[in-house]
């Protein structure tokens, strides 16, 4: 096996102390099926997958498949505060997350426009600093803005989770001078979340340095979600293999691939 991919393998994604072998990160919604999402889940192997405790919660009247499917996969739970507009909501949701999962872990959504599903900038800040407070492991959901980002970092959070694009839009990085910037400055892991629509936006943010990506409508949403589950897992990889290999940098003139010192120059002699 190539050497490059060989230390992107080996090479962990390291969250507030915790080591996982992925960097993908995956959701749990919108499937066409459990089966379909069990296929997908298995193939890709993600790091954590995540969920919303209000949409799918835990019956206590009726059998599960959900949650026991993904005991049986053993992959970490994410859970996350999809669908707050308010800081009660988001740590009322946080906590009894907390208490079902048995788990620190939160990513923390709070939404303050429901057309783009732009998270509420305002007030970010101040529910992540209540939470980690509350010895919750932070993952905040985030534009690209460095100012926010940073001040993210400054109140505990040990990684964030910046936008690519809105929600669900596949469009890919529609700023990346924002988002190579915010790379080059913040120190943290940074995990691209929501706007991916292709493995080669994925393999593009790992190449820029990034960390991981966390992404759901782009696998469950295709046409078929297996494939197109196990081409993101191999587009990580190899953005990942290419950042650690040191991509080459750009000119604004060809370059000869082989060099013209020391090469024989044949001609014809007049005759």
């Amino acid at each position: 096996m190539n050497d490059s991919l060989t230390q992107a393998q080996t090479d962990p994604l390291v969250l507030y102390g915790e080591t996982f072998q992925s960097r993908l990160l995956l959701g749990t919604a919108r499937y066409p099926s459990p089966a379909v999402m069990e296929a997908a889940l298995r193939r890709a192997r993600p790091a954590m997958v995540t969920a919303s405790l209000r949409r799918q919660g835990p019956s206590t009247d009726t059998r599960n498949d959900f949650w026991e499917l993904l005991k049986q996969l053993g992959i970490p739970v994410l859970p996350n505060t999809a669908g707050c507009h308010s800081a009660q909501e988001v740590i009322a949701t946080a906590q009894m997350a907390r208490e079902v999962f048995e788990t620190h872990w939160i990513k923390l959504e709070l939404i303050g426009d429901d057309y783009t599903l732009q998270p509420d900038t305002l007030h970010l800040v101040e529910v992540a600093a209540r939470l980690i407070k509350d010895g919750f492991k932070v993952l905040p959901y985030c534009t690209e803005d460095l100012v926010l980002c940073r001040k993210l970092v400054d109140v505990g959070c040990q990684a964030v989770m910046p936008w690519a694009a809105p929600i669900g839009t596949g469009k890919g990085p529609i700023n990346p001078y924002a988002m190579r910037l915010l790379r080059e400055r913040l120190e943290v892991p940074l995990i691209v979340d929501a706007g991916l629509g292709l493995p080669s936006h994925a393999c593009q943010v790992l190449e820029w340095g990034y960390d991981a990506v966390l992404l759901n409508t782009a696998v469950a949403q295709a046409q078929d979600p297996l494939l197109m589950a196990g081409a993101f897992a191999d587009a990580v990889q190899a953005g990942r293999a290419a950042y650690l290999g040191g991509v080459m940098a750009e000119q604004q003139a060809a370059q000869p691939s082989t060099p013209v010192l020391g090469t024989p120059f044949w001609h014809q002699a007049n005759n």
